[in-house]
């Protein structure tokens, strides 16, 4: 069957071993050197080693290959590993959408007796003047400290500027017309729709000798002044690239609008977690099969708002 799957660039790959605890499913081993997918039985393909890898060596690709066997890595590598890493891998599964994996993992703790290990309690809410809540260390996934599995998932809780600012005056202290006027609603400086990837035509008008920005879902989220600063006179196009699934279809599309379309620049707008850098490598990619050169300028944005850093890559 034709599926997604990692692909391995031998001549990238440092041997540096930081995918191999991304996959608990045990397709990854360093050998000889080098990060190899050992059974394509094991490797789920949903890519969650990807923005683990420095060198940009691993990418999700379709390929011939063995369907994944869910209850075989259920039996050999999660239930052995204990309750911890088990709800780990249930929660994993669930947040990518894979309903039928999980199914398939509650069918193997099932037939192995195992109970389904509880879920963490919920975070309680805390007061609006509380500190930010810390991250709670999670188990399993080889990402200790991180929730959900991912550093780019740790939970986090940030005050609102009007929570530590000065109390404002009682009501009898100034008349209601001294009241500050409410902000006008800023305008959408968007172009175009659609602007999810795989949902884009690179031969749009809009496209054409544009300067694109390439904007990881999140990143709008993070950035208040995403409309007017960076995306005013750009086309849009956004992408997930750890739960984006089909992202080769994403390096086609990314060629076809620098030669196609013939853009004008590429800015590759990424949050500051290590597996949002998926989005640049997708992007260099797409660069290095163009006949034609484009100028690709890197932002990174802090998960608390505001650039860290921006350069021509």
């Amino acid at each position: 069957m034709v599926r997604d799957i990692i692909e391995i660039d031998e001549e990238l790959c440092n041997g540096c071993g930081n995918c191999v605890p991304g996959c608990h499913e045990g397709a990854l081993q360093i050998i000889d050197g080098k990060a190899r997918l050992i059974s394509d039985l094991m490797c789920d393909g949903l890519g969650a080693c990807v923005g683990h890898c420095p060198t940009g060596a691993m990418k999700v690709i379709k390929r011939e290959a063995e369907e994944y066997d869910e209850k075989r890595v259920m039996t050999e590598n999660i239930i052995p590993a204990g309750a911890a890493t088990i709800r780990a891998h249930l929660d994993h599964l669930m947040d990518h959408g894979e309903d039928g994996y999980h199914a398939q993992a509650l069918e193997a703790l099932a037939e192995a007796g195992v109970p389904e290990p509880p879920k963490a309690p919920a975070v309680p809410e805390s007061p609006v003047a509380a500190a930010p809540v810390a991250a709670a260390p999670v188990a399993g996934h080889g990402h200790a400290g991180h929730g959900g599995g991912c550093p780019g998932s740790a939970m986090r809780e940030f005050l609102a500027q009007a929570d530590t600012a000065e109390a404002p005056p009682s009501a009898s202290a100034a008349p209601a017309s001294s009241a500050a006027p409410a902000a006008a609603p800023q305008q959408s400086e968007l172009r175009q729709w659609p602007v999810q990837l795989h949902l884009l035509n690179p031969a749009a008008p809009y496209f054409r000798s544009a300067d694109v920005l390439l904007a990881a879902d999140c990143t709008a989220y993070a950035l208040g002044d995403f409309h007017s600063n960076h995306l005013k006179g750009k086309s849009l196009a956004i992408a997930c690239p750890k739960l984006d699934h089909g992202q080769e279809s994403y390096v086609e599309k990314i060629t076809a609008m620098i030669d196609q379309a013939q853009i004008n620049t590429l800015t590759v707008m990424m949050m500051e977690v290590p597996c949002c850098s998926g989005l640049l490598m997708m992007a260099q990619a797409a660069a290095e099969r163009a006949s034609r050169k484009v100028p690709i300028k890197k932002m990174i944005v802090g998960i608390e708002g505001g650039v860290l850093r921006e350069e021509w890559a």
